[in-house]
């Protein structure tokens, strides 16, 4: 039995503990803005794991719509079904965070001998996931991922199409060839 308890505690003190793990999402996930994450809008989100670099979504919208830079991120017309809606979006980082023992137990025992804690940062490991958080509003500024939007269906699915369009595009030039 000492055994066992030499073992619970020597795995304990080796792990990593996470104190914090980024959602995984498969496909794309419909929620809240601000449940997702706090800085963003409180309207209904369509978000995605977004595996590019950072700004390749901002290169993607900006050159699919030719908007040579300007407002870009936010207020993007786009045309579903012959009505026109303005689509925004946020790039956002959630990242997963553990805190490892070993550092923390170590400092300790130096101190104990009198020796100064080698180990001055806390142990810390952060790895980013980022996702991409797509807004859609109409021209009254209504919520159109709600889900008693009329044209919510036909929404989503122009935004499911762009998803998988920016996500099987590598050279941006070729998302503007294929709107024409």
């Amino acid at each position: 039995m000492k055994y066992v308890y030499l073992a619970l505690v020597f795995l304990l003190v080796t792990s990593c503990i996470p104190l914090r793990i980024a959602p995984t999402i498969k496909d794309y996930k419909l929620t809240t803005g601000k449940k997702f994450k706090r800085q963003l809008p409180k309207d209904n989100a369509f978000v995605f794991e977004d595996p590019k670099e950072a700004n390749e979504f901002y290169n993607f919208i900006n050159t699919k719509y030719s908007l040579n830079h300007q407002t870009v991120e936010y207020n993007v017309p786009i045309n579903v079904e012959g009505e026109e809606f303005f689509l925004s979006f946020y790039e956002t980082e959630i990242s997963d965070k553990s805190i490892n023992l070993i550092p923390f137990f170590a400092n300790a025992a130096l101190e104990n001998k009198g020796v100064s804690p080698v180990f001055n940062d806390p142990q810390v490991n952060r790895k980013g996931n980022w996702y991409l958080a797509l807004f859609v509003y109409d021209a009254d500024m209504k919520d159109c991922l709600n889900s008693n939007y009329p044209y919510r269906i036909a929404i989503l699915n122009h935004l499911k199409a762009i998803k998988k369009e920016y996500l099987n595009t590598n050279n941006y030039l070729e998302a503007m060839m294929k709107m024409n």
